[in-house]
């Protein structure tokens, strides 16, 4: 009983969340005339900004390939809702609230712990994590979205937009233009709040997109210092205790033994990261070019995925496929037999390009 309860009142939550930002929008909205330039300062300076609130993004993309990609599909295509309390880096909770249950995420300087109430699972994964892994719902957060998107604009890309009311927050808002020709980005729209430089609503659109292929916003939002409390985690007695690498498809890619990285493809600069693996991130900000090496055994099967995709392009032994603003092809066998996964939010020509210049390179 007291499980539905805690339900009920979960659902009556949301209901009162997303009714209230409707009516308060409805009030006047106080103009800002904070330059372009340091409103994005004001954001990029913002990573460590303490805050808390409730968020739900919208993604517009539909995956075609859902095998190994975890929880992915469904935040790419899907409405996640989360509530955040955020101290810094090293210490914050994020909870997925579900209609089918609540799954939370909690940080720590030593540990991750993912904690689902349903099925009294507990599982703790070690940090640091690997330097590269699969997006999960934390990364959707306006925050966490607007200033890894904004981290590498310059201020000759952005321009101000006209302030919105999100939860009850005056936001002047910024729009950044990818400069890169290959990007298939039209526009990165950001409202943020000016005392904090936090984001609190970010839509990313797309060429040819009809909506935005991701929309987060805060419903509500608070800029005070959450308690400590509310961050720690530990396990309730009897729960499922699980010990976990951290390992997915991406950062299982990035250990395959390969060939070294050429040090560009298709005129966009591969980004060096801590712990530089076999998987290669080119460009920057929102213009980002993926090459990753295929496991054997998942080539075939992915292949096979894409190939029955609406839209796919098959020459040869390679295939791609354009999802929105987001292209995907698989390479023919190069060295040895292997194959790329090249994937961004670049032109199909880019990717062309890339898999050419990838095959020379071998």
């Amino acid at each position: 009983m007291r499980g539905e309860w805690r339900w009920l009142a979960v659902v009556l939550g949301v209901a009162v969340l997303v009714a209230t930002p409707s009516v308060i929008e409805r009030l006047p909205v106080g103009a800002s005339d904070i330059a372009a330039a340091d409103l994005l300062a004001r954001v990029q300076s913002s990573t460590a900004t303490p805050y808390s609130g409730y968020a739900q993004a919208v993604g517009g993309v539909v995956l075609p390939v859902t095998d190994g990609l975890g929880g992915l599909p469904d935040l790419l295509g899907d409405t996640t809702s989360m509530r955040v309390w955020y101290l810094g880096p090293d210490s914050w909770r994020v909870d997925n609230v579900r209609l089918a249950g609540e799954r939370d995420l909690y940080r720590t300087p030593t540990r991750l712990w993912r904690w689902d109430y349903e099925q009294n699972t507990a599982v703790s994964t070690p940090v640091p994590e690997p330097s590269l892994r699969l997006p999960r719902e934390a990364d959707l957060l306006p925050p966490e979205l607007g200033q890894r998107l904004l981290s590498e604009a310059t201020a000759d890309e952005v321009s101000r937009l006209p302030a919105r009311r999100i939860a009850g927050r005056d936001a002047p808002g910024l729009r950044l233009v990818p400069g890169e020709p290959q990007s298939t980005i039209t526009e990165v729209d950001v409202w943020v709040d000016p005392d904090t430089g936090l984001p609190l609503q970010v839509d990313v659109l797309g060429a040819g997109s009809t909506r935005p292929i991701v929309s987060t916003t805060f419903l509500d939002f608070s800029g005070a210092t959450p308690n400590a409390d509310i961050v720690r985690f530990r396990p309730p007695p009897g729960a499922d205790v699980q010990q976990q690498g951290g390992t997915d498809i991406a950062s299982f890619a990035d250990r395959i033994d390969t060939a070294g990285l050429p040090a560009s493809l298709a005129d966009l600069g591969l980004n060096g990261r801590d712990g530089q693996g076999s998987v290669g991130i080119y460009g920057r900000g929102v213009t980002e070019l993926v090459a990753a090496p295929l496991p054997r055994r998942a080539a075939g099967s992915l292949v096979d995925q894409l190939r029955a995709a609406p839209g796919a392009v098959v020459t040869g032994n390679s295939v791609a496929v354009s999802i929105g603003p987001l292209n995907v092809l698989v390479t023919e066998p190069i060295a040895d037999g292997l194959r790329y996964l090249l994937s961004g939010t670049v032109t199909p020509q880019t990717l062309a390009t890339a898999a050419q210049q990838l095959g020379a390179d071998t």
